[in-house]
C-alpha cells in the first residue's frame, strides 16, 4: 500500500535512515501518472517490507520544486534522508518489484554483515541475451537493478561513455562494466561457484 505525503515536511518524517526509500510524485488524474500509481500499487503488494510513498502534486507543491522534479510521474529514490537517484514515467510492475527486491536483498546482507557488490544491467526488452543473463543472476541470487536503454537515453549515452560500446547486455558489478554475457568474467567478479550444471 502506497502511503500519501501531504508535505516535504511529511516526506522527511517517512524517510527511514536505515534503508532505501521511495517517493512517486504523480499528477492524479493524468494518463501516465494514474498507470505509474497502479502499477507501483501492484508492485508494492509482493513486496510489503518496502518503504513508498506517494504525492500527488495537483495538491503537494513543495517536494518536486525541492527535488528539481520538471515532469511526473517519477520516482524518487532515497538511501535513508540521502535522494540518490529519478526513474521517470510509468514502468511495469515488474520493473518496480525488480527494484525494490534489490533494496531488500542489500538490506539483508547488510542485517548478517555481508556486503553487497553493486549490480546494475544494461539492456533492452528486445535483448533474448538480456534475459539469459538476468535470469542466470535471479538463479545464483544476484540481486541486480535492471535499466532499459531503449527508453533511458541518458543512461544509454552514460553506458557508451563507460564501455566504448553500444550493444547490450552490459552490467556493472562495483564499476567494473562486463559486455555481453560474459559468464566466466561475471563469475570471477561476483564470487561464483561453478558447478558442474552450470
Amino acid at each position: 500500500m502506497l502511503k500519501q505525503i501531504n508535505a516535504l515536511n511529511d516526506l522527511l518524517i517517512e524517510l527511514d535512515e536505515g534503508q532505501k526509500n521511495y517517493l512517486l510524485l504523480y499528477k492524479s488524474g493524468s494518463e501516465s501518472s494514474d498507470c505509474a500509481f497502479v502499477n507501483l500499487s501492484e508492485a508494492s503488494k509482493k513486496l510489503p517490507g518496502v518503504n513508498i510513498l506517494c504525492a500527488d502534486v495537483n495538491q503537494v507543491r513543495d517536494i518536486h520544486q525541492q527535488y528539481g522534479v520538471s515532469s511526473v510521474p517519477s520516482l524518487l529514490v532515497f538511501e535513508g534522508k540521502q535522494h540518490i537517484n529519478v526513474v521517470k514515467g510509468c514502468n511495469d510492475p515488474s520493473y518496480y518489484i525488480g527494484l525494490f527486491e534489490e533494496s531488500l536483498f542489500h538490506a539483508a546482507a547488510k542485517i548478517a554483515g555481508k556486503t553487497m557488490k553493486s549490480v546494475t544491467v544494461y539492456s533492452t526488452p528486445s535483448c533474448s541475451w538480456c534475459n539469459t543473463l538476468k535470469s542466470y543472476l535471479r538463479s545464483n541470487s544476484i540481486p541486480f537493478r535492471e535499466i532499459d536503454v531503449s527508453r533511458d537515453q541518458q543512461a544509454a549515452a552514460e553506458m557508451v561513455r563507460r564501455s566504448g560500446q553500444q550493444g547490450v547486455p552490459q552490467t556493472s558489478i562495483d564499476g567494473q562494466i562486463v559486455v555481453g554475457f560474459d559468464k566466466n568474467r561475471i563469475n570471477n567478479l561476483l564470487g561464483i561457484q561453478q558447478s558442474a550444471n552450470n
